[in-house]
């Protein structure tokens, strides 16, 4: 199974924002340790935002934050609600399917239930779970002078 790149850099986001809990996080701030483009990640922080994972201010003293405590972002909500629509073969596309085995073929209902399986093991980590104890991710996304004051 392979996770698109908007979700990747949703969980990064996600990280990011866990791990400076204790303040407003800016878009470029996020871009840089990252390591993606402001533009691509004014998408995915738009969609977060919509799916109430994040909470967004706007403004001179704006930023973006959790829409909820970590320990209540749950790891397999966020994939299926960023993955949800992306088909996982040729014969989960309603559109562009052109897979003469569709009727025959048993592999569908075998992926599927392998991808339910994938979601359901994600379904036991939380956000918080990533982020809590993790000091290389601490190292790599909090701050020097925030780091200096813990």
């Amino acid at each position: 199974m392979r996770i698109t790149k908007r979700t990747n850099i949703a969980i990064r986001v996600l990280m990011f924002c866990a791990a400076n809990a204790d303040r407003l996080v800016t878009k470029s701030e996020i871009a840089e340790r990252c390591n993606t483009s402001e533009s691509h990640l004014a998408q995915v922080i738009n969609r977060l935002a919509q799916l109430n994972f994040l909470h967004t201010q706007r403004g001179r003293c704006g930023g973006i934050r959790l829409g909820r405590p970590a320990g209540k972002i749950v790891i397999g909500d966020v994939f299926r609600k960023l993955e949800g629509d992306v088909p996982l073969a040729e014969c989960f596309a309603d559109v562009d399917n052109t897979c003469p085995l569709v009727k025959a073929c048993r592999l569908k209902l075998a992926i599927a239930d392998a991808a339910e399986a994938f979601y359901g093991h994600l379904d036991g980590v939380t956000l918080e779970a990533l982020v809590c104890g993790n000091a290389a991710l601490m190292d790599l996304f909090v701050p020097v002078a925030c780091h200096e004051r813990a």
